[in-house]
């Protein structure tokens, strides 16, 4: 009696988790289509108003909380209907994957075969194919400290002492190199992340770099690039006619008002 009712109580249970599974799931894909159609109507009409950008950063959070959650039933589902008897597992639709870019390198990495044929133990194994599963995977940022040597020659004839000049850097007296500025300021200015969010970032990783430290290394950024930006300056003004948005006016002037 005991082991019937305990055998009905995880059959109702499993029920229960595909039905949640299940419901999960139909939110997530409404949404995700929810999504696309929004995205396809702007890409349609154009349209480049704050307000259509700011929905679509809301559906695209709501879509990420579903699609967790979808997975998370989905799991709770399947570890509920392995202990059933009955209940199938549920297995979600998802939108199909696209493939890996093909730029990408391959490591290929080959599972050593038997040397024999586990059946009847015969060494005349001839191959047939192969299967491969591709699994993306990433490399973690490194940082690098590059030293660059100048050796000093003194001549044994006039006792001139010479070195090579010391490297170019594009900031004076700058420590960071190219690459790494052009990180910060990509990070500062095309992904919109502040100066001290990077500074908590890299410490993180075990590089200190203070929030002074990486204003100071913008605003040598700035002045270097001024020449390029005086010519960008002229190319566009040059034109008869420019073009421009302002949704950003129209944020500032809002919040120039709720501050009133």
């Amino acid at each position: 009696m005991i082991l019937k009712e305990r055998a009905a109580r995880v059959e109702a249970e499993a029920v229960a988790a595909r039905a949640q599974a299940v419901n999960a799931n139909t939110e997530a894909l409404i949404a995700h289509l929810k999504l696309e159609i929004e995205k396809l109507r702007r890409e349609l009409y154009g349209s480049s108003s704050e307000r259509k950008a700011r929905l679509l950063e809301q559906m695209e959070l709501q879509l990420e909380d579903l699609e967790a959650a979808a997975t998370e039933d989905e799991m709770a589902a399947e570890q509920a209907a392995a202990g059933a008897q009955t209940v199938r597992s549920f297995q979600r639709k998802r939108p199909s994957r696209k493939p890996f870019p093909e730029h990408l390198p391959r490591e290929r990495v080959v599972i050593a075969a038997p040397e024999n044929c586990p059946c009847c133990g015969s060494a005349k194994l001839s191959k047939l194919g192969e299967d491969v599963t591709e699994t993306l995977e990433v490399i973690p940022r490194s940082w690098k400290v590059i030293q660059t040597v100048r050796e000093k020659f003194s001549c044994r004839e006039c006792e001139t002492i010479t070195q090579p000049p010391a490297p170019f850097h594009v900031t004076p007296r700058g420590f960071a190199g190219p690459n790494l500025l052009a990180m910060i300021l990509f990070e500062k200015f095309g992904q919109h992340q502040p100066l001290n969010r990077q500074s908590e970032r890299y410490r993180r990783e075990g590089i200190d770099l203070s929030l002074s430290t990486l204003a100071d290394q913008v605003g040598a950024c700035t002045t270097v690039l001024q020449p390029l930006h005086a010519l960008i300056e002229a190319h566009v003004l040059a034109a008869e006619r420019l073009h421009g948005d302002d949704s950003v006016l129209q944020k500032h002037t809002e919040r120039m008002i709720e501050m009133i």
